[in-house]
């Protein structure tokens, strides 16, 4: 998620004529994007949580449905993307914490940043609740496969390990 989100700010400073210094995605610290000059932070520091949400849920419509197993992956990654940056966007507002101090700066209104998160929240629960019932899971956890469960458990170690050895802290 924070890969995504992060890539939202890169788009932004590309598109603004922004240097990029560094982006670091360490595991163990907060996500953050440096650009500078930064010719237009308004339009870096939205297109981070905008895209962080947009680009996963665009990728769950490019999946065919007839490859369940990645189609559900998606979707889960999407819903997740959209209540984790709406929160963050949502909830910052009311202490002006990260990006969220950077949009009110900037002159976006609060409510703005409330209203992202309500517009998202609500999407990401949408994904999660048409990937199934808890309830129906917890009764008959066989309808996940092995092989589904390896291979996310594999992405989630590369995509650790890789924050860990290529990222700056």
């Amino acid at each position: 998620m924070m890969s995504v989100h992060e890539l939202g700010h890169v788009v932004g400073a590309l598109i603004s004529g922004g240097e990029i210094k560094r982006v670091v995605l360490y595991p163990l610290t907060i996500s953050r994007t440096d650009v500078a000059p930064n010719p237009n932070p308004a339009l870096v520091v939205w297109l981070g949580p905008v895209l962080g949400a947009l680009i996963p849920l665009v990728l769950t419509g490019l999946i065919p449905r007839k490859l369940p197993l990645i189609w559900g992956c998606v979707q889960f990654f999407a819903g997740f993307c959209l209540i984790a940056n709406g929160a963050y966007i949502a909830i910052g507002m009311f202490d002006g914490v990260g990006d969220c101090g950077e949009m009110l700066r900037t002159g976006s209104p609060a409510w703005t940043l409330l209203m992202f998160g309500m517009l998202t929240i609500p999407a990401g629960f949408y994904l999660w609740h048409r990937l199934g019932s808890l309830r129906y899971f917890i009764s008959d956890p066989t309808i996940v496969s092995h092989q589904a469960a390896y291979w996310v458990a594999g992405f989630l170690i590369l995509v650790v390990v890789a924050g860990f050895a290529f990222s700056p802290i």
